[in-house]
């Protein structure tokens, strides 16, 4: 038995209301079970029962032992003294609050089938517990709860970018510019790029925003990337030794220190995702008079801002994927799911904080907005959903879905999360209790 499996049963009232009973009192009615508390403290808050005639208000605590009152220690704390209810799943002690009163205690019955259910949940070794099961569940119940995990998530996301833009000095231009940068990275070179913007300041690209050259030598320079012994082949090419010499030059004026080249990711990546050209095109869309921030925040629409960020490489990286490479021809611009990914992550995010900062709700309304706009993800966690009932319809839902296995699955959450509640409740047998792996 799991002391959370109680909560739950607490919570949604699942027990069986005429076994919540104590040996002096008698049978106690719930008015309500009260406030459920993840901190440190009694586990409900504000429960309203009857007890004898009596209304009575307080907290509850829930524990699998009578007996882990006092391993606790809450008999000595006082912060417990408030406690008018102790359920338990073993009534093997008699509790006393610190003030020396005795608790009202009881060991109430729930279907058996629960429990069941609930094992046969945790106890699957699938990425997705419930597979085969959430087509059973209400189709607006999972809409309400996607919607909760999406925005829980955009949340999350702002907690980041909050955290980035105390780290700035409240610069949004640098802000996003770090955002725009770890993404373009997508997961491989993530850290990397991130690494790369914190070392390379804005303020250094916008002194030389006019000479793409210079933005490009800045760039791969502080990447790491220039040095001779990742390119041998490049000792006799042209724009190598053209950027090797801009960025000695520019690397001396602002006293840069270069990351590890050897640091970048190439393996397994589609020749278009190559940091090379990633860093190229990163370039062309620094290499602008106006400010990135303001010119994403100038944009009114997702097309826009897809526009403004399908932005193309130099044209040496025509036919090059690395330097001193060539090859027949190159794809130099970004795909468009490579935008979607960037304004998702990146972009979405950082406008949001932006209208909460400014307490500009239209401005949070507007990066929902651009989450519902765009095509759901392409990934396994979207696919797997899809194959189980939940098929994503936007970036806003598929954001959602990521959310829930990331935060929710992956960890079996299941009795917090709505499906999951759902499916135990329900009343039927998910699985055969001889399928079952382990006591959870």
């Amino acid at each position: 038995m799991k002391e959370e499996f109680l909560h739950w049963l607490w919570k949604n009232r699942l027990f069986d209301a005429g076994s919540v009973r104590d040996g002096d009192a008698g049978v106690i009615e719930v008015i309500s079970p009260g406030e459920y508390n993840r901190d440190s403290g009694p586990d409900f808050f504000n429960t309203r029962l009857i007890i004898g005639g009596t209304t009575w208000a307080g907290n509850t605590e829930i524990h699998l032992n009578a007996s882990d009152w006092y391993r606790h220690g809450h008999h000595t704390d006082r912060a417990y003294d408030n406690v008018i209810l102790h359920i338990v799943y073993n009534n093997d002690a008699e509790s006393f609050t610190a003030s020396g009163r005795r608790l009202v205690t009881a060991a109430p019955s729930f279907d058996v089938s629960l429990w069941e259910n609930y094992t046969d949940l945790v106890n699957n070794p699938s990425l997705l517990a419930c597979e085969g099961f959430i087509a059973g569940v209400d189709p607006f119940m999972v809409r309400h709860w996607l919607w909760s995990l999406a925005l829980e998530r955009i949340g999350r996301k702002s907690e980041e970018v909050s955290d980035l833009l105390r780290q700035t000095g409240y610069d949004w231009e640098e802000t996003l510019y770090r955002m725009v940068s770890r993404y373009f990275g997508f997961r491989v070179n993530t850290d990397s790029f991130g690494m790369l913007a914190s070392r390379l300041p804005l303020k250094i690209i916008r002194k030389h925003a006019d000479n793409l050259t210079q933005v490009e030598a800045l760039l791969f320079g502080t990447a790491g990337l220039l040095d001779e012994a990742l390119f041998r082949e490049a000792v006799a090419d042209s724009y190598y030794l053209l950027l090797c010499r801009e960025f000695r030059m520019l690397r001396a004026k602002y006293s840069l220190q270069p990351v590890d080249g050897w640091m970048w990711k190439f393996h397994r990546l589609r020749p278009a995702n190559f940091p090379t050209l990633r860093l190229s095109q990163l370039a062309a869309l620094l290499s602008h008079t106006d400010g990135l921030f303001s010119r994403v925040m100038g944009c009114t629409g997702t097309d826009m801002l897809r526009a403004l960020l399908s932005i193309r490489s130099s044209e040496y990286w025509n036919n090059h994927y690395l330097f001193g490479k060539e090859v027949p021809s190159a794809i130099r611009q970004a795909g468009r799911q490579s935008v979607d990914l960037l304004i998702i992550n990146a972009v979405a995010p950082l406008i949001f904080v932006y209208g909460k900062s400014k307490q500009q709700p239209a401005m949070c309304e507007r990066a929902t907005d651009i989450l519902e706009s765009l095509p759901p993800e392409v990934n396994s966690v979207v696919s797997d959903f899809s194959s189980a009932g939940i098929r994503a319809d936007s970036a806003f839902t598929s954001q959602a879905l990521l959310e829930l296995r990331l935060s929710w699955c992956r960890y079996h959450r299941c009795l917090d999360c709505h499906i999951g509640s759902s499916l135990i409740a329900s009343g039927h047998k998910i699985k055969g209790s001889g399928s079952l792996l382990l006591e959870p």
